[in-house]
């Protein structure tokens, strides 16, 4: 892998060291044109049939690289508009209802919780949390779902061991808004029925991306929650038409052919320089950077083999602005002692360097 040549496909890096993919990961210059030409040939030709059929191919070409990240077969993954408007599709969508029972970890991230919170109010179904590592043994004879990450947004620690052997008596659905693009991923390996993720993290899409992945054997118990153009199999016969068969019954409504030309140019840079190496390198500068945050006397929060490193610092929030107005980027994570840096395979050293200097106490 050419690191040089990947990280001069971000024009971030020019200034910055951009230390933040966990929110959202940095957009190479081939995205920004790739839109540009969307955008371009819609003002001069207009937005009719030809913008339309250009969309849905690269709608299919972004469905096919969300697959693949997943290790999962194209036509049951669904595009979405972020990780959140996947779990909402699957909480919406299955039938829980009184007395059931769905288990979660109570440092989730909101976009996991506030939509397990609205499930609770509207349907009266009662939300339990264990500690995350211990979800697995947590499971009782009430709960019909165990919602949790595939990568802690606060830790970077992975999923707890045992959940892949939950699957054959209570589904699990995984938040991999911190996994997609961030460490290899086989969605059938990790024993889930649902995994729900970004595309602007670390698979450098824009904001606005996602996707959402059902197991073929639990695709008759998610109920699509509202079906529209996009959905029908036959959108012409309108209330007489079916539903798609496959993963399109859940993408969501408006995903425009902009969004999609920027997420599949941004997974093409990826790709090019070849994800195993983009795995291997993006966890081991994070492995790097936790070493060296223990070294400098830093309390370095429990982590696996991940992209994120979260450190405890006596006043987050200064310390975040501190380093940002050396150019460094990096986020405090709100009720929490912890900054965290999120480590890609665009960073270099030269990055790390820059964080330890600008993050060491004054």
């Amino acid at each position: 892998m050419d690191a040089t040549a990947l990280r001069s496909q971000f024009p971030v890096f020019e200034e910055r060291a951009y230390l933040n993919s966990g929110t959202c990961g940095p957009l190479p210059r081939r995205a920004l044109h790739a839109v540009a030409d969307v955008l371009a040939r819609a003002a001069v030709e207009g937005r009719t049939r030809t913008y339309m059929e250009t969309m849905l191919s690269l709608r299919d070409r972004q469905r096919a690289a969300y697959a693949e990240r997943l290790g999962a077969d194209p036509a049951d993954v669904a595009l979405t508009s972020s990780t959140s408007d996947g779990v909402v599709r699957i909480l919406a969508g299955l039938s829980l209802g009184p007395g059931d029972e769905v288990l979660t970890a109570p440092d989730e991230h909101p976009g996991l919780l506030g939509p397990l919170s609205s499930l609770r109010a509207r349907r009266g179904v009662d939300v339990r949390t264990a500690p995350f590592a211990d979800l697995a043994d947590a499971v009782g004879r009430r709960t019909r779902l165990v919602a949790c990450s595939h990568v802690s947004w606060v830790t970077g620690a992975l999923r707890p061991a045992g959940l892949a052997e939950l699957a054959s008596s209570v589904p699990v659905l995984l938040d991999g808004a911190q996994g997609v693009g961030a460490v290899p991923i086989d969605v059938r390996a990790l024993g889930c029925a649902f995994y729900a993720g970004s595309g602007q993290k670390w698979l450098c899409g824009p904001v606005g991306t996602g996707m959402l992945w059902i197991a073929p054997d639990r695709r008759e118990d998610v109920i699509p929650i509202g079906a529209t153009y996009m959905n029908l199999a036959e959108p012409g016969r309108a209330l007489e038409s079916a539903l798609h068969p496959d993963g399109r019954r859940h993408d969501s409504p408006a995903l425009s052919a902009e969004a999609a030309a920027a997420s599949v140019a941004a997974h093409d840079v990826l790709a090019e320089a070849g994800w195993d190496a983009v795995y291997e390198r993006s966890r081991t500068l994070a492995a790097t950077l936790a070493d060296r945050l223990r070294e400098r006397g830093r309390v370095v929060a429990p982590r696996d083999d991940t992209t994120l490193v979260s450190w405890e610092d006596d006043d987050p929030e200064t310390t975040r602005d501190r380093v940002a107005a050396a150019g460094v980027v990096v986020r405090n994570l709100p009720g929490t002692p912890y900054l965290r840096a999120s480590v890609g395979a665009w960073n270099d050293e030269r990055d790390l360097e820059r964080l330890l200097d600008a993050a060491a106490p004054v």
